[in-house]
């Protein structure tokens, strides 16, 4: 007998509770990739964007859900980094490899992540995302990003924890 129960169902979102707990599951997606690029003078990709339920602004790497829609049902990881870098960023990339795998927040959403490396990368536009998102794209040397970051923190933006993950696959010569 499944302990698990709908509690509500939106568009994009599913509240589901089992015993005792509550959390969250995409209604479509297969998952979300998150990006990690340096171009080639050794800049960090990084997008800031409004983030609603922060009600502010963040810094992230460039990231996006896996299979929300039916145009992109069945993708792959790699092909959907590759996509969301160049809708956000303007950057095409030639290669994309997946670096790790695991859960977003465990306890509150059974959502997945995939740490995805690209490699030669091409400026194609100034990016911005999709629908609205409006997205600013940020390049940041890598030898100054940790200054950077805490900049930007200071003057109010919530930077996203992932992208010391990030630093450390970019420092590991993967990239």
């Amino acid at each position: 007998m499944s302990h698990i129960r709908s509690l509500h169902k939106g568009e994009f979102l599913e509240l589901k509770r089992d015993r005792h707990w509550e959390y969250v599951r995409r209604v479509k997606a297969s998952g979300a990739v998150v990006i990690i690029a340096v171009t080639p003078a050794r800049e960090l990709i990084l997008v800031e964007q409004t983030r609603i339920p922060l009600q502010g602004k963040t810094i992230e790497l460039p990231a996006g859900i896996v299979g929300d829609s039916d145009a992109f049902a069945g993708e792959a990881f790699e092909q959907a980094a590759l996509r969301e870098l160049l809708e956000e960023t303007g950057y095409r990339g030639e290669e994309a490899f997946i670096l790790t795998q695991g859960p977003t927040a465990a306890g509150l959403t059974s959502e997945q992540l995939t740490l995805v490396g690209i490699r030669g990368l091409t400026r194609e536009h100034d990016g911005g995302g999709v629908d609205g998102e409006d997205i600013t794209v940020h390049l940041v040397p890598l030898d100054g990003v940790h200054g950077w970051l805490e900049a930007k923190r200071a003057e109010g933006f919530f930077v996203e924890p992932r992208i010391y993950a990030g630093l450390w696959f970019a420092g590991s010569g993967l990239l």
